[in-house]
């Protein structure tokens, strides 16, 4: 099963493909979108829907596993993300991908073993599980992390059903 991991962000937004095959995981590409802060928010996140929806279609991925916001002090930095969030997720819904989300410390659990994990630990890990990964930026690193995460629980979910 080809799964697509999103990691939001207005100016990156990082992404990854992996296929999970039972227990295995191959790494099957990885990248970032990104978006000119000169331009009005509006345009970025039609920059961002295009590209997505430019990525869905040419790997068709079975099912999108996408990384909660992370609410800062910073309200408006907060609310763009957002806007970049309701992008990401709203790109595979339209071409009737199932969408999971899941938050970052259950991410860094999956991957590394510890809620309380570096980005540099899981960057290392997800070198480690997909040896492809190697030299991912960190907004992509953390994309193939969500994707890792996202066929760790389809896998538990599959071996004890439905919780």
């Amino acid at each position: 099963m080809i799964l697509l991991g999103l990691d939001p962000g207005l100016r990156c937004t990082g992404w990854g493909l992996i296929d999970s095959t039972g227990p295995r995981l191959r790494h099957l590409a990885h990248g970032v979108i990104s978006t000119d802060s000169a331009h009005p928010v509006a345009e970025r996140l039609r920059t961002l829907h295009e590209a997505l929806a430019a990525l869905i279609a040419a790997h068709r991925p079975e099912e999108a596993a996408v990384e909660e916001t992370y609410v800062n002090r910073n309200g408006e930095a907060t609310l763009k993300l957002g806007y970049a969030r309701g992008v990401v997720l709203l790109a595979p819904a339209l071409a009737g991908i199932p969408v999971h989300e899941y938050g970052a410390k259950t991410v860094k659990r999956s991957v590394v073993g510890t809620g309380a994990a570096e980005k540099a630990q899981v960057a290392d890990m997800v070198r480690r599980l997909l040896p492809g990964a190697a030299g991912s930026r960190a907004d992509a690193a953390d994309a193939l992390a969500v994707a890792i995460c996202h066929a760790h629980h389809r896998a538990s979910t599959a071996r004890w059903g439905a919780a």
